[in-house]
């Protein structure tokens, strides 16, 4: 159990979600910098993200939390609710006995002051609204990643990221294979990347592609490596998942394709070098079976949109801060 330092004043931040999740934060973990600049700012996620700390650059220390916890931290000065809408993440930050909480509103715990919870706006909206609440500013246009410390050793490749944390969100392989064959035909190099459970659809897509093994690198990079990848890419293809908001933060033209839920809540800002693809009508993020909408989305529409983001002069460049 981790003990505040009272020589110190810490702010714990709970968000014990995924990579996207994580980024989706970016501007409201700033805004809290910002705001509290003395401020040691643990932040309370999955260990395995870690390599996105220096990146975001408003982390002092990651706290191992999966989910709500439980969170191991006692008497924060200050707790940050970004995980959820509660009741649990209210309950696991109130168990760290913080001397002030910083939280939507549940009707749980009504010895909490905050914001109603907003249903319906875009994720990265949700938290900086929240905290402006608590008269904390948070720009959602404070997305933009700091480049990595060494970029990957080959530059302008194209990635196709073919996994999804849901089937509902998953377009079939078979599509990313034929939109991949077709890039690596117009003289593209092609790599299909996902994590280490993703390996084996990974190498599915590229041996329907005609790629060579060995660029798949689904599984044989972490998560700082993958944001190499990305930071260094021409373009991602790929559905709604983290490497989407990747290639958000680092400016990197995107193809994303959307299924069950509308980009209007979890898609890239409306940017000329990010298309996202979407049938229009929503259904269960968390379906066992691809969703009804993303099959409504066809290779063609992929390879027009990739086609438009790989013309020349479309690349802006990697941001510097």
């Amino acid at each position: 159990m981790a003990v505040n330092d009272v020589r110190v004043p810490t702010m714990l931040v709970l968000r014990g979600l995924g990579l996207g999740d994580l980024l989706a934060g970016v501007p409201a973990l700033r805004g809290l910098r910002r705001a509290h600049p003395g401020h040691r700012i643990v932040l309370a996620t999955p260990a395995s993200l870690a390599g996105l700390l220096p990146l975001i650059g408003a982390v002092d220390e990651l706290l191992d939390v999966r989910g709500t916890g439980p969170v191991p931290y006692e008497e924060p000065g200050i707790a940050v609710n970004l995980h959820g809408s509660g009741p649990q993440s209210v309950e696991a930050l109130l168990r760290t006995r913080p001397a002030r909480l910083l939280t939507h509103a549940h009707p749980a715990f009504p010895q909490v002051t905050g914001p109603p919870w907003p249903a319906g706006v875009h994720e990265v909206t949700r938290w900086c609204a929240m905290l402006e609440w608590y008269g904390v500013p948070a720009d959602p246009s404070d997305i933009l990643l700091l480049p990595p410390s060494t970029l990957a050793g080959s530059r302008g490749h194209v990635i196709v990221h073919p996994g999804a944390a849901y089937p509902a969100r998953r377009w079939p392989p078979r599509r990313f294979a034929e939109v991949a064959a077709e890039l690596r035909a117009a003289g593209h190099r092609v790599l299909v990347t996902g994590g280490a459970a993703e390996r084996d659809l990974a190498l599915e897509v590229a041996a329907l592609a005609g790629l060579p093994e060995e660029q798949v690198l689904a599984g044989r990079t972490d998560v700082a490596g993958l944001a190499a990848l990305v930071a260094a890419a021409r373009l991602v293809i790929c559905g709604d998942t983290g490497v989407a908001h990747l290639a958000t933060g680092f400016a990197t033209p995107s193809v994303v394709l959307f299924g069950p839920i509308s980009p209007a809540l979890w898609g890239p800002p409306p940017l000329e070098r990010h298309v996202a693809l979407w049938a229009g009508r929503s259904g269960d993020p968390h379906g066992g079976t691809p969703d009804p909408g993303l099959l409504e989305i066809g290779v063609p529409e992929v390879l027009d949109a990739a086609a438009r983001l790989l013309a020349p002069a479309r690349r802006a460049p990697t941001p510097v801060r």
